[in-house]
């Protein structure tokens, strides 16, 4: 793994502020996008129907007194006023960029940005990469396959902008990314957890070993994993390189990072979003260290922004000092879940993260599928496995079943899935599906 001699920044001056410098940053960004609002339909709507001049909104605090924004609401407006609703602030003609949701949970959104919110997604990615220690001396591959999702544009852009060499890897098989990594000795890999798990294998099934190649740093987001640290440390296992968290979303932005003292936690981009965690029953503030649900309000991105948006995804936030230097809030082991995700597992309260943890900490496990049958008002479990070679299928049952009853304290079923049967997934891994009861 690459030896960190040193904490990279991306503007260290910024994001070693003090708070209270960094509260007035906030504030004075807050001013400068009300200013943008009055020409936001969907907002001033928002703001009138509240009862809120824009304004009025001088201050972070300020924006506490307007009503979240969900992404149905968002939806819903795109359904109304189609194509794009009344969510651009500037004429269409202004805007450069537009890409969309995935459309995992739902109707994809639709997203434009301006050439200027566009650098504010690069200096995101710039934050990303510079606390990974991704520099203008590395060759960064990019293994997605290119569609309208807006993570693939913006991680390539993104190592243009830190002047790294990039290389796309759209529209080619893992074996041919494989062999693209080898041969132009790339030293970073930016694709989903589940995605660099995929390839190892597919390097193992080519005799390749991964483990000398001079990739140093894997860059994983798009879904859950990379702070898992079951997960994580598969990832640095395969790869012999140090695997870094980061988090984002095509509405919001790049919102969250790993560093290089690799403490279990990320940082929140404070410098560009203003962040909150409420409880996602009642919306009211959670204390520091609780578990919530993140808000974020997007500072520079006015084209097309978001105001206390809720994303649905459960963290639990501190403001200690990191190692690193840096003074911006972090959320202890990455994203914890999604407020949605939660299963009730004979009586237990359970979240995909805890089930990926466990089954990854068993070698034996190539991959996975659970299905989840209603049963009496709880959630039945049924997790079908891939297995190699080293031991009988059994032996694995069994150390299946013991670890869900000891670090769970439940109870599943569990069959064996044919080598190669189960899906590989290459953007968001969607192993959860649920069966009639």
């Amino acid at each position: 793994m690459k030896p960190v001699t040193q904490i990279d920044f991306y503007d260290r001056e910024m994001e070693t502020l003090d708070r209270a410098n960094l509260c007035r940053l906030q504030d004075e960004q807050v001013r400068r996008l009300s200013q943008e609002l009055n020409t936001n339909g969907f907002y001033r709507e928002k703001f009138q129907n509240a009862g809120i001049g824009i304004d009025s909104m001088r201050s972070a605090e300020d924006l506490k007194r307007l009503p979240f924004t969900t992404k149905a609401e968002l939806a819903a407006e795109q359904q109304a006023n189609p194509p794009y609703g009344r969510l651009l602030t500037y004429p269409l003609a202004r805007y450069s960029y537009l890409h969309q949701t995935s459309g995992t949970t739902g109707q994809p959104l639709k997203w434009l940005d301006t050439r200027e919110d566009w650098e504010t997604f690069l200096r995101c990615w710039g934050y990303v990469y510079r606390a990974a220690g991704v520099s203008e001396d590395d060759l960064v591959l990019c293994a997605f396959s290119f569609g309208p999702y807006v993570a693939h544009w913006a991680a390539i852009d993104g190592a243009h902008h830190i002047g790294a060499l990039c290389l796309s890897g759209g529209g080619l098989s893992s074996e041919q990314r494989l062999r693209m990594i080898i041969d132009n000795h790339c030293t970073v890999l930016v694709c989903t957890p589940t995605y660099a798990l995929h390839l190892a294998e597919g390097a193992e099934g080519l005799g390749l070993d991964l483990r000398a190649s001079e990739v140093q740093t894997t860059n994983n987001a798009g879904e859950l994993g990379a702070s898992v640290v079951s997960v994580k440390r598969c990832i640095e296992q395969a790869w012999g390189a140090t695997c870094f968290d980061h988090a984002g979303a095509t509405e919001v932005g790049a919102w969250a990072f790993d560093c290089q003292a690799q403490s279990g936690s990320i940082h929140l981009n404070e410098l560009e979003f203003i962040f909150e965690v409420v409880n996602p029953q009642t919306g009211e503030t959670v204390d520091e260290g609780t578990r919530g649900e993140l808000v974020v309000t997007t500072l520079s991105r006015p084209g097309m922004p978001v105001l206390r948006y809720r994303t649905g995804d459960l963290v639990e936030l501190t403001t200690e000092p990191c190692a690193c230097g840096r003074s911006l809030a972090r959320i202890k082991g990455g994203v914890l879940g999604r407020a949605d995700d939660m299963l009730i597992v004979r009586g237990v309260n359970l979240y995909p993260s805890a089930i990926d943890n466990l089954l990854r900490a068993l070698p034996s496990i190539v991959e996975y599928e659970v299905e989840i049958k209603r049963i009496a008002g709880m959630d039945d479990l049924l997790l079908k496995i891939e297995i190699n070679d080293r031991e009988p299928f059994s032996q694995v049952k069994e150390a299946v079943l013991a670890a869900f009853r000891v670090q769970l304290n439940i109870r599943v079923s569990v069959e064996q899935a044919a080598r190669g049967s189960l899906p590989r997934y290459e953007f968001k891994a969607r192993r959860y599906k649920r069966v009639a009861g």
